[in-house]
């Protein structure tokens, strides 16, 4: 993924991975977008992309420096692949998952 001149790379299992989590979770589940040197707050998208108890034990994100801010850049694909839903309200945006 390119934004702008930055490069972003994931894992590419993230899609299915996150979709699989938001469909256990089954509630709206906030954002809550940082970037890699910021903290998390818990119960979010972003604190589960960096977890050590999410499948690939840590982060998504594949490159060092640019591994925040999975909840910004991956929910939205997610969207367009008609597997969740996701709010674009000005902050504290949350989503879920839709049934395959």
């Amino acid at each position: 993924m390119q934004v702008g001149t930055t490069k972003l790379s994931y894992h590419l299992r993230c899609i299915d991975d996150l979709h699989a989590m938001l469909s256990k979770h089954k509630e709206w589940m906030l954002l809550g977008t940082a970037d890699e040197g910021k903290p998390t707050a818990d119960g979010t998208v972003e604190a589960w992309a960096r977890s050590a108890s999410n499948p690939v034990g840590g982060y998504y994100g594949l490159r060092k420096g640019y591994r925040g801010r999975f909840a910004n850049y991956v929910p939205p694909v997610l969207e367009l692949l008609g597997l969740a839903e996701v709010e674009h309200a000005a902050r504290n945006n949350r989503m879920r998952a839709i049934a395959k």
